[in-house]
């Protein structure tokens, strides 16, 4: 007696389909599971066998052989508990092959038939549309999540007992059980934003010139570092970037959700990700648990805020080792990771905003505050290397706020106000950019810089004379000519002008620490 059923898998953050095979045969009872299965997938032989008891279904004493195929990758997980179940119940008998092989199975199995939810339902769920699998059968708590691919019908299901009972019923009443998906209008329909309790820019007194320097990070989707003393406001700025950043795409949210699926980091009842997200790892935080890590390696927090915001606190209390592992993602939007098991792309397109103190105490240059030796001031900015510097195109200084500015009712613009000024922006930039693959001016490449931040003849002398001045390697060029081509964005101008090059060259972080390291 022979069955097969399919399920599917991820690898990395790549999905496959899978094909459970299921042999019974006469000969000395045992469950024989082969296919480079892993722990947790052998110990589903047992998890199987013992809810398909509790379930009503006796196993008559049976050679039972279940192959998972493709055999040359690793299996990993406890998602192939139900697949399993599904492929021993088709070769007995006690539901129709025909309708198992139609359809494809996840879902992990307590001892007493009861389905819990897994990790990886999304993308595996795409993978087998794009395969012209229609049907499946998940944990009840995994439906919504099949469901967001639009033609995949979806039966959650509470027990393997319901399973069952699904299966054997007729084509008809089957048919009513994978009835139409609501939730597919999650993609499409308004997002109602409950703005009680959210941050909001409005909230932060002062720091006019660090709120603009937000702006134009958002408008771009530019890097910044905000450099300050203790309780200047530079956390409450970071925290506050993604009230002002245009919503994700559906394409966005589908992409970002398959990501936290797979890490399983889906909140519960809320299948699709609709807002960016926003990580802040302590600097603690290992290089594996950053880039992603692991014997088969998962997501790492910088994949995780793919589409987002990464923001570091603290910036110079990383270890500079954590911190270079940023070069090259910064750079090419994805990170690789090479294992004995196999070489991973993630995707890793992030706005990192960084915050710092000036020194240990936090309170340099003010020398009456301020105890650290010109040793220790160098020695702490020198955490941050040159290379991670580069790759930053805004740096601000936030400065104490005084006193009469905290009593003040003025607030200056709030998230609304610049949120309003940000999606203009990328209006322009989405109009400037149709019908290529750039979406944003942090986008940009040098071959790019020509077309589209063309400068005239008095804004290539202003350049080129600060360029000489300031010893400007070829990617702070090319940066300052981005974050340029932003602020004339929000503005609204066609061409870079003179002051567009001003005002982009006073955020250049470089500036800041060789003078931070000279005045000493």
């Amino acid at each position: 007696m022979f069955s097969t059923v399919l399920s599917g898998a991820v690898y990395g953050i790549d999905s496959y389909l899978v094909h459970v095979e299921a042999d019974l045969s006469p000969g000395l009872p045992c469950f024989v599971m082969v296919g480079n299965a892993g722990s947790e997938v052998k110990e589903a032989a047992e998890r199987v066998r013992v809810a398909l008891k509790n379930s009503g279904i006796q196993i008559p004493p049976m050679h039972i052989a279940v192959n998972i195929s493709p055999g040359d990758i690793k299996k990993l997980g406890t998602g192939f508990d139900l697949p399993v179940a599904a492929a021993v119940l088709a070769a007995l008998g006690k539901i129709p092959k025909d309708v198992a092989a139609e359809m494809l199975f996840l879902g992990e199995l307590s001892l007493d038939g009861t389905l819990k939810p897994v990790r990886g339902v999304l993308p595996i769920m795409a993978c087998a549309s794009k395969a012209g699998i229609r049907r499946c059968i998940v944990p009840a708590e995994n439906k919504e999540e099949a469901e967001l691919i639009q033609e995949m019908r979806a039966a959650g299901m509470e027990s393997l007992k319901q399973v069952i009972e699904c299966l054997q019923l007729s084509e008809e009443d089957r048919d009513k059980a994978f009835e139409a998906q609501a939730s597919h209008l999650g993609l499409t329909k308004e997002r109602r934003e409950n703005k009680e309790g959210k941050p909001d820019f409005g909230e932060i007194q002062g720091q006019e010139q660090a709120k603009q320097a937000a702006l134009i990070a958002a408008a771009g989707f530019h890097h910044m570092l905000l450099v300050g003393p203790p309780g200047a406001g530079k956390t409450m700025l970071a925290r506050r970037m993604p009230t002002i950043l245009p919503p994700l795409t559906k394409e966005e949210s589908l992409e970002v959700s398959s990501l936290y699926s797979i890490s399983g980091r889906l909140k519960k009842g809320s299948a699709l990700m609709t807002e960016r997200p926003f990580l802040s790892p302590h600097h603690t935080i290992s290089p594996q648990a950053l880039s992603g890590g692991g014997k088969i390696p998962r997501p790492g927090v910088i994949s995780l805020a793919h589409r987002g915001v990464l923001f570091l606190d603290e910036l110079p209390e990383f270890k500079r080792q954590t911190l270079d592992l940023l070069r090259q993602p910064l750079e090419d939007k994805e990170i690789q990771i090479a294992r004995s098991s196999g070489f991973f792309n993630y995707p890793a397109d992030v706005m990192l905003v960084g915050a710092m103190n000036p020194c240990p105490c936090g309170y340099y240059p003010d020398r009456n505050r301020c105890r650290c030796t010109p040793y220790e001031i160098h020695n702490y900015l020198g955490h941050i290397s040159g290379p991670i510097l580069d790759r930053i195109d805004l740096c601000v200084l936030t400065h104490k706020v005084e006193i009469n500015q905290l009593q003040s009712s003025k607030c200056g613009m709030n998230s609304d106000e610049m949120k309003e000024r940000v999606l203009a922006a990328r209006e322009l930039q989405k109009e400037r950019y149709k019908g290529t693959k750039l979406r944003f001016n942090s986008d940009l490449g040098p071959g790019d810089m020509e077309r589209y931040c063309f400068l005239g003849s008095k804004e290539k002398e202003m350049l080129e004379k600060l360029s000489y001045t300031m010893d400007f390697s070829a990617r702070t060029y090319h940066r300052l000519l981005k974050v340029a081509r932003t602020i004339a964005d929000l503005e609204g101008a066609a061409q870079i002008k003179r002051e567009h090059l001003a005002q982009a060259v006073c955020y250049r972080p470089g500036d800041l620490f060789d003078r931070y390291k000279t005045v000493m």
